[in-house]
């Protein structure tokens, strides 16, 4: 009677032990990032997911501040497949819809289609989740984000904020990425996008439009407490100066390998033209080093980000858009240059029609309403 009294205690005790493990993994595998669609063509595509693979207990006095998610990056190419198709996918295949999507691969000749494009979606989330539900709405081929998608590109859980807010977007659209500088050249953010390229500053095609993206924040560096004020500009003009010209000098030889194209679109983070009045002579310090090296080559449209409004400037037949108006608080526009075509201090985002000769951008704001509609003629 004994031994059979202390079998079924051992049994309660293996039963509960089993139970609490397969709670666990339960809860292990429902928390997912993604999946996320990346490096789309016209017959390939990345799929892109996190697991959960645990936390980091941060203690403050024996009192818990902090605990910070832990995830296994994963991701699978898919080959050989035909342009211009739907297809659908499961990364999971665990009989929910959790590791489901779908993707339209890009067309392989030159046809019609439409991408959007918003920036600085970093804070303020009940407005990045309206901007995101709009532009589901408009069903694109894919989207570009100007840069500072987080506040914080150290920080894992802002990067849990961003993809669940894009969480039904991202899984069924590609969606591309600038650096900015909240983004910290974080690891977080290389292991979750797999881009083109180095994936600091890369280029992709579609149809017979170029898309560019260039990083110029360079590297992450805080600015030393031991600096005089008299010798900052100098420190931040030449601390990146060799990553710079190298870039340069990359984005010269792309522009020329692709100058038949019939649209190039430029993305990079911060403002070529700024109309808030603390950053004018930063913009103007960018464009002295670039020169006239997006008007010379046709370029159609730069887009930019960090500066938290809309803004249209154009310069030797180049549109310059700030389109920052994803989320993060809005900025004064206080500082208006003779190259400003339209502004408004606005949450917003673009939609961008490419068609066989001409293209359209549209401003539409976070409540669907149109800011301005510009037409531009396919390049030469």
């Amino acid at each position: 009677m004994k031994i059979s009294h202390l079998s079924k205690i051992i049994f309660i005790l293996i039963s509960i032990l089993s139970s609490t493990f397969s709670v666990n993994e339960i809860i292990a595998q429902q928390k997912i990032i993604g999946p996320y669609l990346q490096k789309m063509s016209d017959d390939e595509v990345t799929i892109s997911w996190a697991t959960y693979g645990g936390a980091t207990e941060i203690k403050k006095s024996d009192k818990v501040i902090q605990e910070v998610s832990q995830y296994q990056h994963h991701q699978s190419t898919i080959t050989r497949l035909e342009p211009n198709t739907k297809y659908t996918y499961d990364v999971l295949k665990d009989g929910t819809d959790r590791g489901k999507g779908s993707f339209t691969t890009f067309p392989e000749e030159t046809e019609p289609f439409t991408f959007v494009t918003l920036g600085d979606t970093r804070t303020r989330h009940d407005v990045h989740q309206k901007i995101v539900n709009r532009i589901i709405r408009e069903d694109p081929l894919f989207v570009v984000n100007t840069g500072d998608l987080v506040s914080k590109g150290n920080s894992m859980q802002d990067w849990e904020h961003f993809f669940d807010i894009n969480d039904q977007l991202i899984r069924h659209t590609p969606y591309y990425t600038v650096l900015g500088n909240h983004e910290q050249n974080s690891d977080n953010y290389f292991n979750f996008f797999s881009l083109p390229g180095n994936e600091s500053y890369y280029f992709f095609t579609v149809g017979d439009a170029l898309f560019i993206v260039l990083d110029m924040d360079g590297e992450n560096i805080n600015t030393p407490a031991y600096l005089k004020e008299k010798n900052e500009d100098h420190f931040w003009e030449n601390i990146s100066k060799d990553y710079f010209e190298k870039e340069k000098k990359w984005l010269e030889n792309v522009l020329s390998l692709n100058k038949d194209a019939g649209y190039i679109f430029v993305f990079f983070h911060p403002t070529y033209y700024s109309i808030k009045s603390s950053r004018v002579a930063e913009a103007e310090m960018r464009r002295k080093f670039w020169g006239d090296i997006f008007e010379r080559h046709q370029v159609t449209a730069v887009l930019n980000g960090h500066d938290h409004y809309y803004h249209h400037a154009k310069n030797g037949g180049v549109h310059y858009i700030v389109t920052a108006g994803g989320g993060a608080p809005l900025y004064e526009t206080d500082a208006i240059q003779p190259e400003t075509v339209k502004y408004k201090k606005i949450e917003h985002f673009m939609r961008i029609d490419v068609k066989k000769k001409h293209a359209v951008l549209k401003a539409i704001d976070i409540n669907g309403e149109l800011i301005e509609e510009i037409k531009v003629k396919k390049r030469n």
